[in-house]
């Protein structure tokens, strides 16, 4: 089913409305200040040298973990699992060095190690959460910790399978909004300077797909439908809850499996799109008025032959998808927003193997896939252009982090170890 012509008028119309004005200078939590993976920066380098771009620097000492990482001001914060406990990090800006570390929780010993969570930074407070579901607000300057909540113990919470939380907190205003997964409390909001709760969220059975419990996506903000809300992929699939009280809107399970909902949504305008691997497919939804409500139409459903994202999410550009296709395989593909048409690709293999991060900043793409390349693809709909391309050094286990760009720099996390590239073009770098 495709949407129609009223539809593709309206996502224009929404492209224009949706602009933030957002300094190119930081990246202040989870794939950047609006979420989509974009960084607005400009005057990079279109293509890169054979080897690819210049090291800037690089630092170890970060721990295990498959976090991606914050940068704002002078400072980089990421999680990691090191000296016998999680901790969040803040590091340098200019070389990497260790500034200060607060405990978060527990190690995580697993075969892909330590935690998979970005912090996320609001005036003068750091947020993370751990992966068995603590939940801190330290002090930006000295890591002392202001509050601290367990997902679990406070709120009833549970993880849809083995993988425990991955989630990054949202900020929104004065309230820090994240998602225990619990029976009665599905969403939570509360004060971010205190902790106090403000609402929890009950959210219902959905439907036979998926399992109970949060995904491991992250909560993004709509306005769909003239209502405030906040849409989230969970264990049984997509819901919308009231960002004003949490009351449940709408909810959609067809897209769902029983393994993991992993990739962030996608949110413009009154339009929803999500996709999920395990064989399942992608979806857009439309946000209707409905009497005091929102409801939730499908526009259409690609099958997972189409396209499905296992993890690595997906960026809009104009009004097009860019992601990795195929379960753990990471083809890269552009797919039409609107329509659901696959513009190009779901079948190319460039030198990347297993899932790819995916993330876009000045006319390019940043494919990161799980063997530790990085591949650089020109934004556009005419077709599969690449325009660089390096190995990441000593890729030991999963290379999965969400890579990031800011103020010039390509920041690569690869478990103990983060590398800063320098991508500016040559013009910016002499300052022209």
């Amino acid at each position: 089913m495709s949407a129609s012509m009223p539809v593709r008028a309206a996502l224009v119309a929404a492209l224009l409305a949706a602009a933030v004005d957002v300094g190119a200078a930081d990246w202040p939590g989870w794939r950047g200040a609006n979420r989509d993976g974009q960084s607005t920066e400009t005057g990079l380098l279109g293509e890169w040298p054979a080897a690819g771009p210049r090291l800037a620097w690089k630092a170890s000492g970060l721990g295990g973990g498959l976090s991606s990482v914050a940068v704002v001001g002078d400072r980089i914060y990421t999680l990691g699992d090191k000296d016998g406990s999680q901790q969040l990090l803040a590091l340098s800006r200019k070389d990497g060095a260790l500034v200060w570390a607060a405990k978060v929780g527990a190690v995580w010993k697993d075969e892909f190690g330590g935690p998979r969570t970005t912090p996320t930074v609001d005036g003068d407070s750091v947020y993370a959460l751990g992966s068995d579901g603590d939940l801190v607000a330290v002090d930006i300057g000295t890591g002392k910790e202001r509050w601290r909540k367990n997902l679990e113990k406070d709120y009833g919470g549970r993880v849809m399978t083995v993988w425990k939380w991955s989630e990054s907190p949202l900020v929104d205003g004065d309230r820090l909004v994240f998602t225990p997964g619990g029976p009665w409390a599905a969403l939570v909001a509360v004060d971010k300077k205190t902790g106090k709760d403000i609402w929890q969220s009950e959210v219902p059975h959905l439907g036979d797909k998926g399992r109970d419990g949060a995904g491991y996506s992250s909560i993004v903000v709509s306005n769909g439908a003239g209502v405030k809300q906040y849409v989230q992929l969970m264990g049984r699939g997509l819901v919308g809850v009231r960002a004003s009280d949490g009351k449940l809107l709408w909810s959609y399970n067809k897209v769902a499996n029983n393994v993991a909902n992993i990739s962030t949504p996608i949110v413009r305008g009154n339009y929803v799109f999500a996709s999920t691997g395990y064989q399942t497919g992608s979806v857009l939804l439309e946000l209707q008025k409905a009497g005091e409500g929102v409801s939730a139409k499908e526009l259409y459903f690609l099958d997972s032959n189409t396209f499905q994202n296992h993890h690595g999410g997906m960026v809009l550009v104009g009004d097009h998808v860019y992601a990795g296709h195929g379960h753990n395989k990471g083809f890269p593909i552009c797919v039409d927003f609107i329509t659901g048409k696959v513009t190009w690709g779901g079948d190319i293999r460039n030198a990347g193997t297993g899932s790819a991060a995916v993330m876009y900043a000045d006319g390019r793409l940043y494919f990161r896939y799980q063997n530790g390349v990085v591949v650089l693809v020109e934004a556009t709909p005419a077709g599969y252009r690449e325009r660089g391309t390096f190995t990441i050094p000593d890729v030991k286990n999963p290379s999965w982090p969400h890579l990031v760009v800011a103020d010039g720099t390509l920041f690569v996390r690869e478990q103990d170890t983060l590398y800063a590239y320098d991508v500016k073009a040559p013009a910016k770098r002499a300052g022209k």
